[in-house]
């Protein structure tokens, strides 16, 4: 049964944007994105499942996550929509492409192959256990927390958007951890559905990231046949890194589909 995800809708005309997060991520991580974009478009940006702040739920396959999103679509009676979805948040459109295409006017991708991948969150996993356990009263005892295993400050502040004041005070994850990390070997895996995704997709990637390679183009077109690869002087989190090359290549893309 879908789950009934948070959203947050800037309302507007014509065919809305709708913009999934990657993994640990939430809607609010796109908000100055949105600022820019809501000023052409509707746009749309989504909590799945287990992350920001929609409900808890068993199961991250990706066949459940398209269809909690076909769900939300279906009640905001969205027949169609363009979809953008960074890293987990793109195989989860890749996913609602290759099993409900008619729901599908373009795709954005970034920064993911429709792929399976190695495990790489060990030490984020291990960060964010021992803020639970931590119970920190404040920011900086959080961040010293996950310092303990996560060593990057960009990331540590990006996990942190994750906390939430928690009714006995003090932060606390909004995430669900336990859920995540049971069906951690799904997120990796290759994106739900069979087939290609006729429609127009644009994918982009980071230059110095490794999650989409030219050695990996080859699969990614087995399944998008007709995406458009463009390249950012970025790492693995392009869209913060380069947010306004970023911003301006969606841009472009949607403008071209302007009557889509």
């Amino acid at each position: 049964m879908p789950v009934e995800l948070n959203f947050q809708d800037t309302g507007g005309d014509g065919v809305p944007l709708v913009v999934i997060h990657g993994l640990f991520g939430s809607a609010d991580n796109w908000r100055s994105h949105v600022k820019a974009w809501q000023e052409t478009r509707r746009v749309i940006t989504v909590d799945l499942r287990n992350h920001g702040r929609s409900p808890h739920a068993e199961g991250m396959s990706y066949d459940a996550m398209a269809e909690d999103v076909i769900a939300l679509l279906d009640r905001l009676e969205i027949p169609r929509a363009h979809l953008l979805g960074h890293s987990m948040g793109g195989k989860v459109v890749i996913s609602l492409a290759l099993v409900a295409p008619e729901r599908v006017a373009s795709l954005i991708i970034g920064d993911i192959a429709p792929l399976a991948y190695g495990h790489d969150h060990d030490t984020v996993f291990a960060g964010l256990r021992r803020l639970e356990e931590g119970r920190p009263a404040n920011r900086r005892e959080a961040d010293d927390l996950l310092g303990e295993h996560v060593k990057e400050r960009a990331v540590r502040l990006f996990l942190a958007t994750n906390l939430e004041r928690g009714d006995q005070g003090g932060l606390r994850l909004r995430l669900g951890l336990d859920e995540i990390q049971d069906d951690y070997e799904t997120i990796m895996g290759p994106p739900a559905g069979d087939g290609a995704f006729p429609g127009p997709t644009l994918v982009l990637r980071g230059a110095h990231s490794p999650y989409v390679t030219d050695a990996m183009l080859p699969a990614l077109m087995e399944v998008l046949p007709e995406a458009e690869v463009v390249t950012l002087e970025a790492g693995h989190w392009l869209h913060a890194e380069q947010p306004e090359a970023f911003r301006e290549s969606v841009e472009v893309f949607l403008a071209q589909r302007a009557s889509v």
